[in-house]
Formats: C-alpha cells, structure tokens, sequence
C-alpha cells in the first residue's frame, strides 16, 4: 500500500491519529497521497471503511476519490461534496425530527429571485438578476441574514451589483417566497443540516457515531458555513484529515476564506504536519515560473507559499507573446496550437485560459477558422448563451420587415442596424464598468457586432446584398457548424473553471493591465488573489506553456495596454518595473510568436496603395471600397465546388477555403500553383489536397474527380490550414 510512494506522501498515509494537516502544492500528488491514507487505514485496521467520510468541492472530484478507494481496495468509503453529504443525511433525520418529506430542492433560484424583485417593484436585466443571485447566495453561505446583509457587503468589500438596501429587501421576499411554497434552495441544505445537528443531539450523535474519520480535501477553500457543519461532524473528536494550499485560494468571492487552513496548528496544536512540494505534474521551467510569481505575493496567504520542485524532466521554456490586438493574439494561439497539433499533442491536451468567459469568442473563430475542434468549458458555447439566443430572435424579428420599431432611425448598413437592434438589449459602444455577468454579456453583443461589420465588408467586396435576412442566415449557419460533433477537442475555460485539472499544453491569454489583475480587483486581497488565480493557471500546464497579450483590442487600435504587473521580472527582458513593457515585438517574435508580423512592411491596396488593416482587406489585397474584377461565374462554381467538398469529407465549408479566398481566387483567377499559392488561405496542404481542382475551374474545366475521403483521424483535419494562410479573422468561421 505504502510502495510508490515518496517520503512525504508516506508520512501523509501513515498518519492515522489525531489532527493532521496536509499542505499540498500543485501537482504534487495529494489525491493519490490521501486515498493511500484512507486505503492503508482500513487494510491496517484503524479505520472501518463505513466510518469513514472524505468530502470535497465537486462532483468530478468526489467521484475520482470513490474510483481510487475502489481501486485500492477500500469499498464502503464515503467520498461526497459538503452538498451532498448534507442532504443525505437530511433524507434520513428530516421524516423523524420534523415530520413529513424533506421540501423541494430548487434546481435554479434566479426564477424565485425574479419574483421577489417584482415583488419589490424592480426591473432587472436577466444579467443582474444573475449576479444579485450570487450575491445572496454569498450571504447564506457567510451565514448573513437579510437584515445584516448592507453591513457585512460594506465590511467585505464588497461591490454589491444593486444598493445594498434593495438586496436586502429581494434577499428578505426571496426568503419569504420559498417559505410559503415550501422549497429550499442549495443553501438551506447546509443552513438546515446544521440546524437538526445544533437542535438535536440525538441526531448529532448518530451522525458521529456513524463517521469517526472525515478527510476534507480542497480545505481551502470552505466557507464559514461549511466549517461550522464540519465541526458539528467531527464533535469533540480529533480524526480529521485537511488538505489543501493557501495559494490556490481562488474562490473568497463565494464565501470561501483560506484561514481555516492556515489556523489549523492554532486550533489543534497537536496537529500532524506534512508539506508536499514534490511536482510530479509540470516541468522544471513551469514550475519555476510559478514560484517566481508567488515570490512577489503578498498576505496571509503569501507567507504560507509552497516553493515547488520539479520531479520530471526539463522542457521549453515559458513563451511570452506580445500581439498588436486581441484578432491577432487570437490568431496567433491558434496557429501555434497547429504546430502543437502537428506536431503529435493530442487536441485533448491543449487549453486556452482566459479571465473572464465573454473573451471566448475571439478564440473560438480563430480555431474554427482553422478547422480545429473545440470545446467550451465552464460556459456555454457562444451560440447558446443566453444573450446571443435572445439577440438572434430579435435580429430574426427585425429582419422580417423594415418598418419594425426597432430599426426606427437606424443607419441604412447592415452593422448599423445590428447595433441599434441590439442597443435595446444593453449594447453600447463603450464597454460597462465592473466585472461580472453585465460585462460578459456586452462582449458576447460585441462580438456579433463586430462579425456583421466583417460579413458586410466581405458581402460588398463581393458585389452582393448584406442585410439583416442574409446576415440571420449566416448566424443560422455558424451556430449549425458549431453544433457538429468532435471527438477530439482544444479546450476552451475560464482560470476559474480549469481548477483541478491540468493539459501538456497551455495559453494563458488577454494577461493585461485591467483583465490580469481584473479591473474591480481594488484591494490588495483583491490583486493578490488574481495572482493566485495566474498561479493556478501557470501550473495546470504540464510542458508547454505560453503567456500573451495584446497591446490594442482592434486592429489599428492605439496600443496603449500593458502587460499584467503579475508578469514584471519574469519575462525577458522585463525590468520589473511597472509601465515597462520588457519584452517587446522582438522578444515575442524571438518566441515565435505572431507579434513578428509587425516588423514586416505593412500590407498596401493593390488599387489605390492604401496601407490595410482590416481582416477581409487584407485577405483580399485591396480596400473593400476599390473596384473588383471579381468574376462572378468563377465564384459561384468554386462555392459549389466548395459546397461538394464539404458534404463529402463532413466538414463545415469554412474548412476548405473562407468565403474572403473564394473571393481572391475568383478575382485573380490564378493560372499556375505559384499564383493561386499567392493568395492568402492557400496554404501547401491546400495546394496539394486541392490546387489541381481549383485550377481547373479558374480554367473554366468541368471536374471529375472523385473528391478527398474523409479523414479517418482527428488530427488531420489541421491539414485545412498552414502557416502560409495570413488571413486575420475572416469572416466566415
């Protein structure tokens, strides 16, 4: 049981009595170190496997703790969350101490909420509803009663998404409402199993008599209210078992306070302690990065940092990536997760991390205009969020008729009446300040602004109508693509909801002044826990990890941004001090990254000389307002080509050639491999897949040939696009 194990997670499974406090550091092994402790207590005799219950913080996690146990021999443990545990337990004592059936558990309260707030006479967007949710939901887990709830917002520093009063109000009819309909909510099952165990010690004795062993993991992050069931639990007795590390303390916005696991000597002086630094998961150059940016922490938290040391093999060293915008940071991920792909890494094991949900959807049409699956973790996928699906349904409405009230005085383009449809829905031209669910939801409005200017631009350039029905269409489309099935997928998730799991890849993304740290972190507790949340992204990735950000937010922009303060002293060439950029253009491009761009000569109008800055020109080599000598039988017969090529090997269209190529193609009407390998989105993959067929219809041939078979593996479908494709955000994913 013991064999495998290093020496300090022998020291963990040996330590079967009294307190014992394990401080375990990313990557170093705690799951495997505590289920050894658990198994080797019941196969040495000190535990009894029923008497034993281990909780933790999911349901992913608890599940892969019951799978280890099994594994090794120990059946009947209990392994749960804090939830579930607790409504277990109220299923059993609810019929005998207070009669009848345990209430209704609420699968969602934000409808409950929304009633209250009627109730109180406030209207709410969908988005506050949202986030005046979390906040009660804040509340009765730091076990705040409505009443008190304006005091202990204002002592926590809160930035309450409503007044203070009005919460409290909703807070206090919400509370109402579940009492008279005789439901609970996901909090009241901790709030009312504490309750029968305070009320009734016979319960309370039984519950201990039933568990005398309870291993908590993840112990830093539980709440006052789980801390207080947990010592009603446990009882005077000593067996508990912590695990956890300060500095992944990511969740204080929930309740979650990491002082329970830095007290823990204080409260049981007796307490065993074992430190676990030993990294098994990433390589010598992650993890020295990862220390050198708790090296600059500062708190409570900081003082009980773990410095890790690697146990494998040196690696690449760290990538820091400077972009001239986020359309090009965007791309330029992409492209490097190609040659990752290419290169064997299975997409499985490639993330993208980002702060906030709403910068998803850049990186989504980067990689789907690449043809590489992926998949949206944390979050729903760009075309089921709420917002995007309501904005859908009223461009649909719009697009109907023109003398709909909602294009009343919008401008004749069809970007201009998606921005005054969607102005009725929050969108503005500037983004909201704060954090939370109002900015997610603008940058999500945002994004389909900015694709109708792309999709118009790209309609003109072609000589063809571009409005609200034909731009529906193509929304239509795009979701329909999004939906296909992938076995294989690049990982797409917030900092937040990547904790727990790691990949051999990772790109920690947007890392700017006022997105890393977010721009609501005032306090230093605050700042420093968006250095924790960077410090939990650095170490997810096993081998291969690159950092970025971008200067600007749109192409052309003035690049004002700055790179993360979290990152001054560890890229190179960073002085350390704040305002310096460190490493610049050359530094990333020394990294291979996509900033090297900006030192070649700026892409000229093949009419009129202008220099191009926008996606679909550059594509095209020409502003969109100069003339086309777009041949338009061309273009149709290489769209119905395109068409066939799709249906056959089951791929989207945007997989064989963009929209914006097909343009460039029909326009040059290539009549070799050196001239159709000119235009931007032909790369040599293309070329060889698919350069004799398009030369033969730029010739005016009819085809015969039997299209490519479909690919067998999900890595070849990278083949859809190479380095020599410069296309930046083309219309069409």
């Amino acid at each position: 049981m013991l064999a495998g194990l290093d020496p300090e997670q022998r020291a963990v499974a040996t330590a079967l009595s009294g307190p014992v406090c394990v401080l375990a550091g990313a990557g170093t092994g705690k799951t495997r170190a505590i289920t050894h402790r658990i198994a080797y207590g019941v196969r040495s005799g000190v535990m009894q496997p029923q008497r034993v219950l281990a909780v933790t913080f999911t349901a992913r996690a608890a599940g892969e703790m019951r799978g280890r146990l099994r594994e090794l021999g120990a059946d009947g443990v209990q392994a749960r969350t804090f939830h579930s545990a607790a409504l277990r337990q109220l299923q059993y004592f609810w019929p005998r101490v207070v009669g009848g059936e345990l209430p209704r558990l609420l699968e969602r309260k934000v409808q409950l909420v929304a009633e209250a707030a009627g109730r109180c006479r406030l209207r709410l967007e969908r988005t506050e509803l949202r986030d005046l949710t979390s906040e009660i939901e804040w509340a009765k887990v730091t076990q705040t009663v409505p009443e008190d709830y304006p005091a202990a917002a204002r002592k926590a520093g809160r930035e309450a998404p409503r007044d203070p009063a009005e919460i409290r109000q909703v807070y206090k009819v919400y509370e109402e409402i579940k009492r008279d309909r005789g439901v609970i909510d996901f909090e009241d099952v901790l709030l009312l199993a504490v309750g029968v165990l305070e009320d009734r010690a016979e319960v309370a004795d039984q519950v201990r008599a039933q568990y005398q062993h309870f291993v908590v993991d993840e112990y830093q992050d539980v709440s006052p209210l789980q801390q207080r069931l947990l010592d009603l639990w446990l009882g005077p007795r000593s067996s508990l078992c912590v695990v956890g590390d300060a500095s992944q303390t990511i969740y204080s916005f929930t309740g979650a306070t990491p002082s329970y696991l830095l007290d823990f000597r204080t409260k049981h002086p007796d307490a065993t302690v074992v430190k676990l630094v030993r990294d098994y998961r990433s390589t010598p150059q992650v993890v020295h990065l990862a220390n050198g940016l708790l090296s600059q922490a500062r708190g409570q938290a900081a003082r009980h940092r773990l410095e890790l040391v690697s146990q494998r093999e040196p690696g690449p060293d760290p990538a820091y990536t400077e972009y001239p915008d986020e359309p090009a940071e965007a791309e330029g991920t992409a492209k490097r997760i190609q040659a990752l792909l290419a290169s064997g890494v299975r997409a499985s094991e490639i993330a993208v991390l980002f702060r906030t949900n709403g910068q998803s959807a850049v990186y989504e049409q980067a990689l789907a205009d690449l043809g590489i699956a992926y998949q949206l973790r944390g979050a729903e996928r760009f075309f089921e969020r709420p917002e995007v699906r309501e904005a859908g349904m009223l461009l649909r409405g719009a697009a109907r008729g023109s003398s709909d009230p909602l294009l009343d005085g919008a401008p004749e383009t069809l970007a201009g009446q998606v921005r005054a449809v969607l102005s009725t829905r929050g969108f503005a031209a500037q983004p909201p300040a704060g954090s939370g669910a109002v900015r997610e939801r603008w940058e999500s409005l945002a994004a389909l602004v900015r694709l109708a200017e792309e999709f118009e631009a790209a309609r003109h350039a072609a000589n063809l109508p571009a409005d609200l029905a034909v731009y529906v269409t193509e929304l239509d489309a795009r979701a329909a693509a999004q939906h296909a099935p992938a076995v294989e997928g690049v990982t797409l998730a917030s900092l937040h909801s990547a904790k727990g799991l790691e990949w051999d890849a990772v790109f920690l993304v947007g890392l700017t002044e006022g997105m890393m740290p977010i721009t609501y972190a005032k306090t230093d507790e605050q700042v420093e826990e968006e250095r924790r949340l960077l410090y939990v992204g650095v170490t997810r990735a096993r081998a291969h990890l690159t950092l970025s950000w971008a200067l600007s937010r749109s192409p052309g922009g003035r690049g004002g941004r700055q790179p993360s303060r979290f990152l001054d002293g560890l890229r190179p060439g960073g002085t350390g001090a704040r305002g310096s950029r460190g490493a610049g253009a050359g530094a990333a491009a020394a990294a291979g990254g996509g900033s090297a761009r900006r030192a070649k000569a700026p892409l000229k109008c093949r009419v009129c000389g202008r220099v191009l800055t926008e996606a679909v020109e550059r594509k095209l080599r020409r502003c969109e307002g100069c003339p086309s000598n777009l041949d338009e039988g061309l273009y149709e017969r290489l769209r119905e080509w395109r068409g066939e090529q799709a249906r056959t090997q089951s791929l989207p269209a945007y997989c064989v050639f963009t929209d914006a190529t097909l343009i460039a193609i029909a326009e040059d009407a290539p009549a070799s491999v050196a001239e159709l390998s000119g235009i931007a989105g032909v790369g040599q993959a293309k070329l060889d897949k698919y350069g004799d067929a398009v030369l033969s219809l730029c010739r005016g041939e009819s085809l015969t040939d039997t299209p490519p078979e479909p690919h067998e593996e999900s890595g070849d479908i990278q083949d859809v696009w190479d380095e020599s494709d410069t296309a930046e955000n083309s219309p069409e994913k």
